[in-house]
């Protein structure tokens, strides 16, 4: 809520200052009021705008700079909580289905260094195991020439 009324004021202040910018007349424009051009600047007065165009341009320059800073500290501020739903949901973990049994914990690790445990030396129908059929765990063997030697 802070956050977009900074906004909206920070923008007209930028809009009004492009506009008080836009109407002050340059530094060039006293060179042809010898020329007849500076009648124009009689509508404000004798000393014409510049005074209070001026003024309204510092006012609305430090009131930018102010909504700028603030919104800076808004910003970096720690952000609320999850309040949507939908935020709420993905951050509760997901329940299981009734009737469904828990998935089972997986084994632990073997720790570091340890051997793989050997493989059993025949299967449960009683045949052999196959001598070449790479083991769980082991290396892969070792080739018995380098290639490209024959």
């Amino acid at each position: 809520m802070l956050h977009s009324v900074l906004m909206i004021i920070h923008f007209f202040c930028a809009a009004a200052i492009v506009a008080l910018v836009l109407l002050q007349r340059g530094k060039g424009a006293e060179a042809g009021a010898g020329f007849g051009a500076g009648a124009s600047g009689t509508v404000f007065g004798a000393r014409g705008a510049s005074t209070a165009l001026s003024r309204a341009t510092a006012i609305l320059a430090a009131l930018f700079m102010i909504t700028s800073l603030s919104l800076t500290y808004v910003g970096t501020r720690k952000s609320a909580p999850a309040s949507s739903l939908l935020d709420q949901l993905s951050q509760q973990p997901a329940a299981p289905a009734p009737g469904v049994p828990p998935p089972a914990a997986p084994a632990a690790p073997a720790a570091p260094g340890a051997l793989a445990p050997a493989a059993p030396a025949s299967s449960a129908s009683g045949a052999a195991v196959e001598q070449g059929a790479p083991q769980r765990g082991a290396a892969p063997p070792a080739p018995d020439a380098p290639p490209g030697s024959k």
